[in-house]
């Protein structure tokens, strides 16, 4: 707990609360915890919290945009899949709470849990120190190099869209494998255009693995 405070630059006055943000409720169940003792009421919390703070920034960020591409920007910045970016990017899987089985099956890098852990620790921050705390959280793990964040979130839509301006054919992402057991599999796809690989990516769903390989095709391209 005390190096994830170090990591983010917030001590906690209260830890349960830090404790409950990084408790997954397969550990939880294991433990055989009281109820509620999990982070899913937290994630609820810091789901709203970050909504309106994410609102509010780019509301400001942004005097010239109508409401539907502020909406649009919004959504792509607190999806799942850019959340789950971020918090690996500050390696918040490894200090999860996580059952025995979860542990096992890669829930450390799962998608879902770690998106839902970072909103959770956005509700614990929230209740802890005020929302203006939760602001400088959220601006310094979320908010940050947002067009790199925009198109991690549509990476497939921006990678049709560049092919096609070019003249190329569209991107066709294949499967080229599946890893674990069936209640917890990985995959991993490639993206081609005109035959040619551009990249790889995995995920925890055949959609996962085409963004990634979606991402990193357009990384390539990029550069």
């Amino acid at each position: 707990m005390s190096s994830f405070e170090e990591k983010i630059g917030y001590s906690f006055k209260n830890k349960d609360l830090l404790t409950q943000a990084l408790t997954h409720s397969s550990y939880a169940n294991e433990k055989k915890m009281k109820a509620l003792s999990d982070n899913e009421r937290l994630e609820f919390l810091g789901d709203a919290v970050l909504e309106v703070v994410s609102s509010d920034f780019l509301y400001k960020e942004y005097p010239d945009l109508p409401e539907g591409k502020l909406t649009k920007l919004r959504a792509s910045l607190v999806c799942e899949p850019t959340l789950a970016y971020c918090a690996m990017q500050m390696g918040l899987g490894s200090y999860l709470l996580l059952g025995k089985g979860e542990d096992a099956t890669g829930g450390r890098t799962r998608k879902s849990i770690l998106s839902d852990a970072l909103e959770a620790t956005i509700g614990a921050i929230y209740l802890d120190g005020g929302i203006e705390l939760a602001r400088g959280y959220i601006m310094q793990f979320i908010l940050n190099d947002i067009e790199n964040k925009q198109m991690f979130s549509d990476s497939k839509s921006l990678l049709q869209e560049k092919v096609q301006a070019s003249g190329k054919e569209l991107p066709e992402y294949v499967l080229v494998g599946e890893f674990g057991p069936d209640h917890a599999k990985s995959y991993e796809v490639e993206v081609l255009v005109d035959g040619k690989s551009l990249a790889k990516g995995q995920g925890q769903t055949k959609k996962a693995a085409e963004q990634e390989a979606a991402y990193k095709a357009l990384l390539m391209l990029k550069e």
